[in-house]
Parts: structure tokens; C-alpha cells; sequence
């Protein structure tokens, strides 16, 4: 048994899941916001990047992909912590296979929700420097996912997550799927 199945074993009060959500938003919104957002336009400057801020274009179109990014985040926060008592952090991982709410349209929302977050902001700040921090965030999120966070799921959840993985995307939803639900 992986230490993530045993971790997942533990049962915690719904105030030390609040806490670790709290505790876990500092490095996962400010750190981020810090970097994509202050840090990645100075290292444009130090590598004569041309940024490609077009005036008011470039906010408008970031909030346009940040805030629902943002907003599939904190929906899957939201089901993780009240359907299937657990965090994102596998250290308190949930108790039980989440398929409805924004698992039904795609395996890993809290994993879209991050990358559109961080694109947004990368886009509002028109920096490629922050663009390939994105990218490179993305990339190694998927290999974690792929090859740790699955092969988890799978020893937790058995022939349940296999059925559920086989029907359900893993990272962009159906579109046809979001037309019916609305």
C-alpha cells in the first residue's frame, strides 16, 4: 500500500480540512501570483523579451480565462470538502471517489481550474516568461497526475475509478457534456 492510500486511511474533522485549505492557499495563490505576475515581467527585461501587452486587452482577456479557472478551483475545493470529506493535498485526501460536480465533466477540474488560473494571469501580464512558466507547470502537473495521482486512485478506488477514468476525460471536458448541464 502507497503511503497516499494509507494518508487517505485518516479521517479528518472538518476543521483541520479547513485549515489545510487555508494553509495550502498561501503557496498555491500568492507564490504564483508573485511569480507570474511581478518576477516573470522582469525576467522578460533581463532577456530583452518583447512583452505583448496590448493596453486594456490583455486584463480583460486575463480575467476572461483567470476567474473561471478560479472558479472550477474552488468548485472542486468545494466537493472534495463537503461530498467526499478530503483537500486537494493528498496528506488528507478524500474519503471517497468524486464523480459528480465538476468530476462529471473532466478527472482532474482542480488541475484545469490551476492551469487556466495561471494562464490568466500570464496572459493579463502579457509576459512570455510567464507564458513558459505556465507551460512548464503544466507539463509537470500532468506527469504527476499520470504517474502518481492515477496509479493512487486506482489502488484506492479499484474497478469503480477504472470504470470512471474510461468514461470520463482526463483533463478537458466534453463540450457536449456542459451544453447538456446547462
Amino acid at each position: 500500500m502507497s503511503k497516499f492510500a494509507k494518508w487517505a486511511e485518516r479521517q479528518h474533522s472538518p476543521q483541520k480540512r479547513l485549515l489545510a485549505i487555508a494553509f495550502m492557499s498561501v503557496p498555491f495563490l500568492i507564490v504564483p501570483v508573485l511569480l507570474l505576475g511581478f518576477l516573470a515581467p522582469t525576467i522578460d527585461r533581463w532577456l530583452r523579451l518583447s512583452s505583448w501587452s496590448d493596453g486594456f486587452w490583455n486584463p480583460l482577456v486575463g480575467l476572461l480565462i483567470l476567474v473561471p479557472g478560479w472558479g472550477v478551483a474552488v468548485w472542486t475545493i468545494y466537493a472534495q470538502f463537503t461530498q467526499a470529506q478530503g483537500t486537494p493535498a493528498p496528506i488528507m485526501a478524500t474519503q471517497k471517489l468524486l464523480a459528480q460536480g465538476p468530476y462529471t465533466y473532466c478527472r482532474n477540474p482542480m488541475a484545469l481550474g490551476t492551469i487556466l488560473f495561471f494562464l490568466g494571469i500570464a496572459v493579463w501580464v502579457g509576459s512570455l516568461s510567464a507564458l513558459a512558466l505556465v507551460l512548464v507547470f503544466t507539463a509537470v502537473l500532468i506527469v504527476y497526475i499520470k504517474t502518481v495521482e492515477e496509479k493512487e486512485l486506482a489502488e484506492r478506488f479499484g474497478s469503480d475509478y477504472s470504470e470512471y477514468k474510461q468514461n470520463t476525460p482526463f483533463l478537458i471536458p466534453h463540450l457536449g457534456k456542459l451544453r447538456r448541464s446547462v
